[in-house]
């Protein structure tokens, strides 16, 4: 079994700094979310899955220069992952957005958007997880 190959790691900081035991990580097929020290949970999203993405940066994070990249899926176990407070959050995003779409080609994978009505879902952005 070979070991899997990051494209990206970081980890949850707070006030700038990686100060917790939240750990994201991202290879060319998956997206990781690993929390925890003595009990550890570990999550997945396959990039295919992954219908949208969003950046969120309040003014502290951006004092910091970090923000959230909200990741919505049809992943039924993990519909919606939040990477909270990475550093380089814009480029973070455009790194997974690219991905997305490679994994998508690789799997000759496209949706076809259904709006209904007025194409409001009800969503106001990022999770408040």
């Amino acid at each position: 079994m070979e070991p899997i190959e990051y494209l990206w790691k970081d980890r949850k900081r707070r006030l700038g700094m990686p100060l917790s035991f939240t750990r994201y990580a991202l290879s060319e097929d998956r997206l990781f979310c690993e929390k925890g020290f003595l009990n550890l949970k570990s999550d997945e999203v396959l990039l295919y899955r992954v219908q949208d993405l969003e950046l969120t940066m309040t003014l502290g994070q951006r004092l910091f220069g970090v923000g959230t990249v909200c990741v919505h899926s049809t992943d039924k176990s993990i519909p919606h992952l939040d990477l909270k407070n990475v550093k380089n959050p814009r480029e973070v995003k455009e790194l997974i957005h690219q991905n997305v779409e490679e994994a998508k080609d690789r799997r000759r994978m496209r949706a076809t958007e259904l709006l209904d009505g007025d194409g409001l879902d009800g969503d106001d952005g990022c999770g408040s997880d």
